[in-house]
């Protein structure tokens, strides 16, 4: 059972995050796709993270990794192997692609295929002008004094 939820109410009241309700409508749609290989997503520090893929029988020229615009894309497409001799075939070799919506300022580090599992290491890099900044206070010695107020001269009244 597929659940879908309108988020129209939403885009009524809040400015600016059009981005955010993208995303979950992507998610909701990307669920429908098979989730054949098996993956998982680690996070391996404060800001790195490793997604590995699941990928036995695949060769490094059957894969294709390509990043665009906060968007990982990894495809598989096995060569065309012969099926003759095959008693049993219960290896999937079956083409597959998985999309990862990658956050602002994460950007891939590198891949790795070993064992049949293919991992891709992420870190994310925020730019200095984007990181808190600590602003120190200073005292000025000119607002430290108390200076007696103006006083303006006039005549009195009588």
């Amino acid at each position: 059972m597929a659940t879908s939820y309108d988020y129209a109410p939403l885009f009524r009241s809040t400015v600016g995050f059009d981005r955010v309700f993208n995303l979950l409508e992507n998610a909701q749609r990307a669920r429908s796709i098979s989730d054949w290989p098996p993956y998982d997503i680690v996070k391996t520090g404060d800001d790195s993270y490793r997604i590995s893929v699941a990928v036995a029988g695949f060769e490094q020229s059957d894969l294709d990794i390509t990043f665009q615009s906060n968007l990982l894309t990894i495809t598989g497409k096995k060569q065309d192997a012969p099926a003759d001799n095959y008693l049993h075939r219960g290896i999937a070799g079956r083409p597959f692609e998985h999309r990862f919506e990658l956050a602002d300022h994460v950007r891939v580090n590198g891949a790795d295929l070993q064992n049949g599992l293919l991992s891709i290491d992420l870190v994310r890099e925020i730019p200095e002008a984007l990181k808190p900044r600590r602003i120190d206070i200073q005292t000025n010695p000119a607002f430290a004094q108390k200076v007696a107020p103006a006083q303006i001269e006039a005549q009195k009244a009588a």
